[in-house]
Formats: C-alpha cells, sequence, structure tokens
C-alpha cells in the first residue's frame, strides 16, 4: 500500500490553448495553475476523438467518455462511435427493442423520436436519427413525428435551423402516400427535456407537457417558431422556448396509447429524466397529466444498474478493468466528490457506467448539492463546498486516493459568458491552492488534469477580418494539462491521453495496475 496520498483534481472543460482571444484559461488570473506548470513535471494530454474512443479526431470530447477513459485505463468504443458500428453492421435494427417497438406502432400508432437536432456529435447524431427514420418507413411504420431539442451549445449558438431545413428535406424525400413524417414540437435545451443529476425537474416537466400533451406556444412550423422567438428576444438555440406545431388547428403529433417513442440522443446524463417520466410506474418529480401507453426506449441504455431506460436499441459498451476496481482488491481507500453537476462523473462514469460502489467499506462518495441558478450568475458555483469537504477528507488520513472534479470551466463555459467564465476558472484555481497546502500537510502527491477543454475557446473564430465575435459554447479540440505535485517523477516519451492517468495513479500509490491498461505517463 502506497505510504503517500494521491489526490487526483479534475478541472472540467480547462484546456490548453495559446490563442488568447476569447481564451478564459489563458486570460484569467491562475497564479495557482502558473506556480504548477513552472515547477511541476507536466504534459499535455489528449481528450477528445480516438483518445476517448469517438470516431475520429474531429470529434470533441466530452465529461462522460472522459470520464470513462480516466477511470478504466482503457479505449472503448463510445457514444457515437457506438451506435455508428452498431447501425453500420445492423444489429441495431435487428435487435429485440426495434422489432418491439416498430410491431407496437406501424398499424394504427405513430413512432415519435424525442432528441437533440445537431451533429454536435456530443450527445445525438443527426445521421442516427435519419438512419433511424428510413429503416421505419422500410418496416412498414406508417407515420412518425420528430420532438425536436435545439442545440447551440456544441455546435453554434444560431445554427438550428440548418438543422431543421436538413431534416424537414429528408422526411420530405421519404413522405408519400404510405409514409408521413414531420416535426411535432421542440425547444432549447437548456429550456426543456434535458435536465441531468436532478437539478431542475421543471425543464423535463416543460419538456413532457410539450411533447407528449403538445401544450404550449404553437406556430405552423419550426422554422417560423425560431424565427419568431428570435425576432422577439434575439435568444439563442439552447435557450429557446418551447414549441408545439399545428396542422389544421391540432397539434401535430401528442404521444398517444399504441405509439413508440426513441429518445435518440447516446449520451447519458441529460437523458436519464425524461426516461423515467415514460418508464417509471411510481413517479413523483410532476404530474404527467396523463401516461400514454407507449413502447419506449432510449438510444443506449444510461444507467445499467438503475435500468434506465427499461428497453434500449445498442448495446453500452461492457467496460471492465476499472482503475477503482482494481484499488478495491488491493485495500485502497478511496474518496470522490464533486457538487450535483458531475458527481456522477466522478462516480458512475469513472467507474464504467456503473452505479454502486465495488466495497462499501473501502469507498467514499460525496456529493455537494448544485445550486439551480444560471452559472453564469454564480460563476465561482460550489468550489469552495467541494474544497472544504475534500481538505478535510485529504487530512483526516482514512483515504489513500481522492479524487473531484470542479465543474466551472466547463459548465459557466458552455453559457458562452466569456467574463463570468474567467471567474469561473479563477474559482477553481483559487481553491486548487488550497488542496495543494492540504495535500502537503499530509505529505501527499497531487495530480492535476482535465477531462477536456471549453472554457479554452468562449468565440467562434471569425469566418472573416473584421466580423463580430459570436460565444462559442461547446467542447474543443485541444489537449488539456496534466501535472504532478509533490513527486519527483519524469514525464515518459510519447503521445498520451485520459486513457493513461489509471496507470499513473497505480504507479503513484505503488501498487499493481491492471495489464489491459494503457502505460502511465511516467516513467
Amino acid at each position: 500500500m502506497s505510504k503517500r496520498p494521491v489526490v487526483l483534481v479534475v478541472m472540467d472543460g480547462v484546456g490548453i490553448s495559446e490563442n488568447k482571444l476569447g481564451n478564459a484559461v489563458l486570460n484569467a488570473y491562475t497564479p495557482t495553475l502558473d506556480e504548477l506548470l513552472s515547477t511541476c513535471p507536466h504534459t499535455a494530454i489528449a481528450a477528445h476523438g480516438l483518445a476517448v474512443g469517438l470516431p475520429s479526431n474531429g470529434d470533441m470530447g466530452n465529461s462522460e467518455v472522459g470520464h470513462n477513459a480516466l477511470g478504466c485505463g482503457q479505449i472503448y468504443s463510445q457514444g457515437a462511435k457506438l451506435v455508428n458500428e452498431s447501425i453500420a453492421s445492423g444489429d441495431i435494427f435487428e435487435s429485440e427493442t426495434w422489432k418491439n417497438l416498430v410491431s407496437y406502432c406501424k398499424e394504427k400508432g405513430t413512432l415519435h423520436f424525442i432528441g437533440l437536432l445537431s451533429d454536435g456529435n456530443v450527445h445525438s447524431h443527426i445521421e442516427h436519427l435519419e438512419a433511424l427514420i428510413k429503416q421505419a418507413k422500410a418496416e412498414g411504420v406508417k407515420e412518425v413525428r420528430i420532438h425536436a431539442l435545439l442545440d447551440g451549445r456544441d455546435v453554434p449558438e444560431t445554427s438550428a435551423l440548418l438543422y431543421v431545413e436538413r431534416i424537414e428535406k429528408f422526411m420530405a424525400e421519404l413522405n408519400d402516400d404510405s409514409f408521413h413524417a414531420c416535426i411535432a414540437s421542440g425547444g432549447g435545451r437548456m429550456k426543456i427535456t434535458m435536465d441531468r443529476y436532478e437539478a431542475n425537474w421543471p425543464m423535463v416537466e416543460a419538456g413532457w407537457h410539450t411533447h407528449v400533451l403538445g401544450e404550449g406556444r404553437t406556430f405552423a412550423s419550426a422554422k417560423e417558431a425560431i424565427e419568431t422567438y428570435r425576432a422577439e428576444s434575439g435568444v439563442v438555440d439552447q435557450d429557446m422556448p418551447a414549441f408545439v406545431i399545428v396542422k389544421d388547428g391540432k397539434p401535430a403529433g401528442t404521444i398517444e396509447d399504441g405509439d413508440s417513442v426513441i429518445l435518440f440522443n447516446f449520451r447519458g446524463d441529460r437523458a436519464q429524466e425524461i426516461c423515467r417520466a415514460f418508464d417509471e410506474e411510481e413517479f413523483t418529480h410532476f404530474d404527467r397529466v396523463r401516461r400514454p401507453k407507449v413502447q419506449f426506449a432510449g438510444m443506449l441504455q444510461y444507467d445499467a444498474d438503475l435500468n434506465i431506460p427499461h428497453q434500449y436499441l445498442a448495446l453500452p459498451p461492457k467496460i471492465k478493468h476499472t482503475l477503482s476496481e482494481a484499488l478495491v482488491k488491493q485495500g485502497i481507500r478511496q474518496y470522490a466528490i464533486s457538487e450535483t453537476q458531475k458527481y456522477g462523473h466522478v462516480t458512475y462514469f469513472w467507474n464504467g457506467n456503473r452505479s454502486g460502489k465495488f466495497d462499501e467499506a473501502l469507498e467514499e462518495y460525496v456529493e455537494i448539492k448544485s445550486d439551480v441558478v444560471p452559472f453564469e450568475q454564480r460563476p465561482w458555483m460550489k468550489s469552495a463546498e467541494i474544497t472544504d469537504a475534500l481538505v478535510e477528507a485529504i487530512k483526516s488520513g482514512k483515504y489513500d486516493f481522492l479524487r473531484t472534479n470542479y465543474p466551472n470551466g466547463d459548465m459557466v463555459g458552455h453559457t458562452g459568458d466569456y467574463e463570468a467564465t474567467i471567474i469561473g476558472v479563477e474559482s477553481v484555481d483559487l481553491n486548487l491552492k488550497r488542496v495543494m497546502k492540504a495535500v502537503d500537510e499530509v505529505n501527499g502527491i497531487l495530480i492535476v488534469t482535465a477531462d477536456h477543454g471549453n472554457a479554452d475557446e468562449m468565440y467562434e473564430k471569425p469566418k472573416k477580418e473584421g466580423a463580430a465575435l459570436k460565444a462559442k459554447t461547446s467542447h474543443t479540440l485541444n489537449k488539456v494539462p496534466f501535472i504532478i505535485y509533490g513527486a519527483d517523477v519524469e514525464i515518459a516519451e510519447g503521445e498520451f491521453g485520459l486513457a493513461n492517468v489509471a496507470a499513473t495513479v497505480a504507479k503513484l500509490l505503488e501498487v499493481d495496475g491492471d495489464e489491459a491498461w494503457l502505460p502511465a505517463i511516467i516513467k
């Protein structure tokens, strides 16, 4: 067992870029990070694309796949890549779930698709939706409705019409005397449906009323809704109010008994709550008014242990040989903490999409409840409270390996508010100093890294010189820092990614790693 505790800090959304324009990391006052980078062994590691199991290096990373890679030391096919493979092989259409959904609705019902309408490839991809619609028609489904959640976060902030026009053109080419597909409802991803970690159930309730009940402000088309809202308030896509499309004075696609529903997002955190609203018999988070008798499925199973959702189309990656499991087998005592927004990342995703602990006696998980306020209005979030508890845990001497996630760089970065994001980054830096002092007191070792970039690019690159700057709300393709404080080690030669961190932790703890893991970042 290690004689020295190891503390791992994930600065969520803090990537590395030398471009100063809109760089809330480089332009923030970060004396702690500057000190670490100038005095400690460090390198830059990949946190996107192939390094985290995504289809190509043009695919930005995200917190889920990032924490999967951090926690398991391996590279698994993830998210879009996993679904791509299932669609390409046809396995998704041979699944019992797909057959159940099609047979349930194809005679007299409607097949509904709810999800993020973009090609951001973080929560969803429009190509997956197109493949599902095309196959549904081929198998005899007569009616299809789209409940489109607008992105503007993983793609440019006012790009919704590009995706609306694309999917409507696609459906128009399929529509004929035996098949009819159209958009039925929609709204911004940060206004309806896509809450996560039970931070704001009223978002999900609003989505239920919009998609299922067909209640809300009505328009003749999605384009009309988007253009009207933009003209009235200048609202960006992710914050677009809900809308319902009407035909002949009636909602175009309420969800009724005998219908089937597919949530086509592949990422799990913002998918689980709407799944529960459809699946759970005993449901108390809001009044559903009516619960239609439908066949419901997700693109993936978003939480296997909690069985969310009950039915799913593509099998999830079976992540084995995780760091937590290896450490438990060797008696290493572990502590994981974050606030609500990222608590699941240092527990569920870290442990290979597994809820619960490997060993109740050796692991402690702590959740600091997030505030339900816009992140740009309180960019420090719960960084101080996280640090209070983490410092106490470090000093207690009860744990050998401690991990945390500071969400600020990511969650505030997603708002597109540059000034607020600078404060968020500075808040993390301020608290990082406190963690360093606690680590010093126990003669520990500190690892500082990130799961992907975000705050490092807060403006879209102007298409032409002199053009007005537009906020960038998505993750970046930049590498992230990897720093070791308090240990006399040397960085190994080679290119590394998040999946190399697990072996590094084991080496610092002086315990055995798993032969399935990628090599350590240190010699």
